[in-house]
């Protein structure tokens, strides 16, 4: 077996000696994959299995860069801060963190310079790296010596025989590792922010302080990071939906509960609209169903027993427990059993914009993309299993055409197969799976299979979009159901007179329409297209003079269909103006003496500026246009 490098080059692979001595010393090196595993480039190997050397453009190139950044960082703060004790440190997405316990102390952002500079200094050093395995007794030992209780608390738990620590210079770590050869590896090195945490995730355990950083080969690709995370600020929907008055919240109704203001409320009704449209075109049957459900229906389902942690507590009602929906699903099912179905009625499409509500940790609760209250566009199709593969490709199909109508082009498909553990019959499952990948094909998206990562009740097809900055967001689901259908029972009337038992879909086009929402506020940045705009038009007469005018103007435009803001404030049109522009208003019309005595208005498109005279008509035509399009 050789060794290939990422030029594609190949080299013979030395049994017994350090990678590191058989490639080189080139710092873009990174790591090794050898077979399906990763291996720091400073061990030896046996060559008996595929060795590719990968660098910071692969993924598992920078989950190691970012790996041994947080180690860094770790490393900084322990010399500026012995007392700080060391919990758990992995990269992440976007860089790395590290979490310390620091009692009732918190990191100022004096603290977090000093800590970014001696993250540099420890850079400089070229520390290098060293991996050692031990048994669980002696590194339970060490690092009860080196008073690090949340270490030792991990390895008590541990169940392997032998673990791994790795030290740079006077810094050791309980990690499986892999890293970097040396700390001089990172080039540009910063630390982002601190915040609250807990250890393991329980409100109820130690109190601890997360630090977040970032780095790279090149300080040029840190700059180009930093701008982008200045435009992410930019355009943080929660900071553009205070700012264009869409949503907000309030501590006396309850965190991660959204109250939607009337603009906010008549881009959503918009968007609602859209898809009830959509949704009729395709066979679907709107329906509604209560926001609460007996106990019952929850234990039959599944749900008290394997979600119950993240539901509402129940309510007493005539000594029965009712909860708060979390998932709309067994209420579709209800609706399908109200009759024996034929298998000529299939498939069925039951589709709703479903209130659920989820007790979600009050950590990770963030504007409208994580919240405890949020509308689904649910739908649930039962269906024959010669329907499956055309149901999945329609499915496929509506999905693209209503993201591509917000705007969004660039997709990642992902599939998910069956799990060790599962429901049904595996024939069922490799049908289902088979269905998925044939309808992302007659689809033509390109996918990526991950294997045994379905869910235990059905494989599934996920559809990530990516935003104007080219973040990821997981969106559309389509998922096969083996399990309610045969806690509830459901059948339908075959051919031959026999029941049968329906395969049932589970689908969400946009997920959670609060989710979709921040996503939609933070892609346009706030400049909401056309068609969804709350006011599309601005009427700005330039003096009172004008004002006859410029309401004949805005009600010929109100009459036209179109939503219009007449500002009659007593104000210089230049500040109108400007103030137009912060509220993002798409078409802004000035009216003077001019444009009264020609019978035309100046036209002013937010962002891009003036756009010279036109006649009334000839601006209803272009703005009715570009409406109907949907641009």
């Amino acid at each position: 077996m050789g060794i290939k490098l990422p030029s594609g080059k190949e080299l013979p692979c030395e049994p017994g000696k350090p990678l590191l001595e058989q490639v080189g010393k080139d710092r873009r090196y990174l790591v090794a994959r050898v077979g399906d595993r990763l291996v720091d480039l400073f061990r030896p190997v046996d060559c008996t299995e595929p060795v590719e050397i990968l660098t910071f453009e692969h993924p598992d190139g920078k989950h190691t860069f970012w790996h041994t950044s947080a180690h860094i960082l770790a490393q900084a703060v322990k010399e500026l801060f012995p007392q700080a004790k060391l919990t758990i440190g992995p990269p992440i997405e976007t860089g790395f963190y590290y979490d310390f316990f620091v009692g009732d102390y918190t990191f100022t952002p004096e603290d977090l310079e000093r800590i970014e500079q001696r993250a540099r200094e420890i850079i400089k050093r070229d520390l290098p790296v060293s991996r050692q395995e031990m048994s669980r007794e002696e590194a339970i030992a060490l690092f009860r010596e080196l008073d690090e209780p949340f270490k030792v608390e991990l390895l008590q738990e541990m169940e392997e025989d032998t673990v791994s620590v790795y030290r740079q210079g006077d810094f050791v770590d309980l990690c499986r590792g892999p890293h970097l050869p040396s700390t001089g590896y990172v080039k540009a090195f910063k630390v982002l922010h601190s915040s609250a945490a807990y250890w393991r995730g329980d409100e109820r355990g130690p109190v601890l302080q997360r630090i977040y950083g970032v780095s790279f080969p090149k300080k040029k690709q840190l700059d180009e990071y930093l701008a982008f995370l200045e435009e992410a600020k930019r355009r943080d929907h929660r900071v553009l939906g205070k700012q264009l008055e869409l949503f907000t919240f309030s501590q006396k109704v309850g965190p991660g509960l959204v109250l939607w203001l009337p603009k906010g409320a008549f881009i959503r009704k918009k968007l609602e609209d859209f898809l009830y449209e959509e949704h009729v075109k395709r066979g679907y049957e709107l329906v509604y169903t209560p926001h609460v459900g007996r106990a019952v229906l929850w234990q039959t389902s599944g749900h008290l027993d394997f979600y119950r942690e993240n539901m509402y507590p129940a309510m007493k009602l005539e000594n029965e427990e009712y909860f708060v929906k979390p998932m709309n699903c067994p209420f579709h099912i209800q609706i399908y059993q109200t009759r024996l179905h034929s298998y000529r009625d299939l498939p069925v499409r039951l589709a709703e914009f479903g209130t659920v509500y989820r007790y979600e940790r009050s950590g990770v609760l963030h504007g409208l993309t994580r919240v405890r209250g949020f509308t689904q566009d649910d739908a649930h199709i039962f269906a024959r299993p010669d329907q499956v593969e055309d149901e999945i490709v329609g499915v496929l199909d509506m999905a693209l055409h209503i993201l591509r109508t917000f705007g969004f082009e660039d997709f990642d498909v992902y599939i998910s197969t069956r799990p060790e553990k599962f429901v049904g019959e595996p024939e069922m499952w490799d049908l289902a799976t088979q269905a998925l990948i044939r309808a992302a094909e007659r689809a033509g998206l390109a996918y990526e299979i991950e294997e045994g990562e379905g869910a235990f009740y059905g494989p599934k097809i996920d559809i990530v979009i990516r935003d104007a900055l080219g973040r990821p967001w997981q969106c559309s689901t389509v998922q096969f159901d083996f399990n309610l259908p045969e806690k509830f029972n459901l059948v339908y009337r075959d051919a031959d007179g026999r029941d049968k038992r329906p395969v049932m879909i589970h689908r969400a086009l946009l997920g959670s329409i609060e989710r979709f929402f921040g996503v939609l506020i933070e892609h346009y940045a706030g400049n909401f297209p056309l068609w969804l705009a709350p006011v599309q038009v601005a009427v700005l007469p330039i003096s009172e003079k004008f004002l006859d005018y410029a309401r004949q103007v805005a009600d010929r435009l109100k009459q036209a269909g179109l939503r219009v803001d007449l500002d009659d404030r007593e104000e210089r049109v230049g500040y109108k103006i400007r103030d137009h522009e912060t509220r993002k208003v798409p078409y802004m019309l000035i009216v003077g003496q001019r444009e009264q005595e020609s019978g035309t208005v100046a036209v002013r498109r937010h962002g891009q500026g003036d756009l010279g005279a036109m006649t009334l008509d000839a601006f209803l035509e272009k703005i009715q246009q570009e409406v109907a399009r949907r641009e």
